[in-house]
C-alpha cells in the first residue's frame, strides 16, 4: 500500500491503527465500503440526429480493494472521498478513471466498484405513438485484477414471454407472463445502455410499454401470441443477438418468466467467458 498519511493535532499525532503491521500473514481479497447512497448523472444516448441529454438518478455504490496480508487495515475514508470528487456526469470512460484512481489512492494492486442505478427510456407506443417512461435496473460494474482492468455493464430488461406449449395445446388463447432477462455484458468497447436494452427487448414474445391506448394494447397482445417464446428460447435468442456484437467480449444472460399459471418462477441461464487472449 502507499504510504499512510500522518493526521496531526496541533502538534501531537494521532496513531494510524490502519496503517500498523499485521502479522496473520492473511491477505483481504476485498475490503471497502457498501451500499452508500450517491446523487450521479448519467449520460442519455443521442436520438434522432440531436444531442443526448443527462438523466439525474441516485446510485448505490459497492467500492472495494484488495489488501494485502502485512497491512491492518485500509483507509475507508478515502472511498468516500473518491465518490464525492466524481459527483458530475457519470459515464463509462469516468466510471472507468474512478475505478483507476481507487486503485492508486489506496495503493493496492485490486480493485472493484459496482455501481446500482435506475433508469429510465421514453418510449413510444407501437401504434397510437403515445409516449411513456420505462424503467430498468441498470448496473456499471469496474475491476481492476492482474493488471487488467474489466468493465461489465448489467441491465435487467422486463419483457412479455407467451408459452408455446399452451399455445400448442389449447382450443384458444395461451397463458403469458411478464419475464425478467438480465445481462451483464463485458464491453470493452462503448456500448450505451439503450442499445444492450433494445437488444434484448426484440428477443422477447413482446416488449413492455408503460403507456398504452387500445390499438396499442390489440397489438402487443397479438405480438406475443405470433411470437412465443420458452424461458430457453429467450436465454438462446438473448445470446446469439450477443454473439453478433463485436463489442461484447463476454457475458451472462439470465431469464426468470414469473409463471402466471404456477406458483413458481422458470429460469435459465447461458454464461459465455470473455476471450483474454
Amino acid at each position: 500500500m502507499n504510504t499512510r498519511d500522518a493526521a496531526f493535532t496541533g502538534s501531537t499525532p494521532l496513531v494510524d491503527v490502519q496503517g500498523a503491521a499485521d502479522n496473520r500473514r492473511i491477505a483481504i481479497d476485498r475490503v471497502g465500503i457498501k451500499a452508500i447512497r450517491h446523487p450521479v448523472r448519467i449520460a442519455e444516448r443521442p436520438q434522432g440526429g440531436k444531442a443526448g441529454g443527462v438523466q439525474h438518478t441516485v446510485a448505490t455504490f459497492n467500492m472495494a480493494v484488495g489488501l494485502p496480508q502485512e497491512f491492518k487495515g485500509t483507509h475507508m475514508s478515502r472511498f468516500v472521498a473518491i465518490l464525492n470528487a466524481h459527483e458530475k456526469e457519470i459515464s463509462v470512460d469516468s466510471f472507468r478513471q474512478m475505478l483507476d484512481e481507487m486503485v492508486e489512492r489506496l495503493g493496492a494492486r485490486t480493485g472493484h466498484i459496482e455501481m446500482r442505478f435506475t433508469y429510465f427510456i421514453n418510449k413510444a407506443a407501437p401504434v397510437s405513438g403515445v409516449t411513456s417512461l420505462m424503467d430498468y435496473e441498470v448496473a456499471f460494474i469496474g475491476e481492476i485484477r492482474d493488471g487488467r482492468t474489466a468493465f461489465r455493464m448489467r441491465v435487467q430488461v422486463p419483457v412479455t414471454s407467451l408459452c408455446p406449449c399452451s399455445k400448442e395445446i389449447s382450443a384458444y388463447g395461451a397463458h403469458n407472463q411478464r419475464s425478467h432477462v438480465t445481462v451483464t455484458a463485458e464491453t470493452p468497447e462503448f456500448v450505451w445502455i439503450e442499445e444492450l436494452v433494445e437488444l434484448v427487448e426484440r428477443q422477447a414474445s413482446c416488449e413492455l410499454y408503460g403507456l398504452l391506448k387500445r390499438p396499442d394494447e390489440k397489438y402487443v397482445t397479438e405480438r406475443a401470441y405470433d411470437n412465443p417464446k420458452f424461458v430457453e428460447d429467450l436465454v438462446r435468442d438473448v445470446a446469439a443477438a450477443l454473439n453478433a456484437e463485436p463489442r461484447i467480449r463476454g457475458y451472462v444472460v439470465e431469464a426468470e418468466n414469473f409463471e402466471s399459471i404456477h406458483n413458481h418462477s422458470a429460469y435459465a441461464v447461458i454464461e459465455r467467458a470473455a476471450d483474454r487472449s
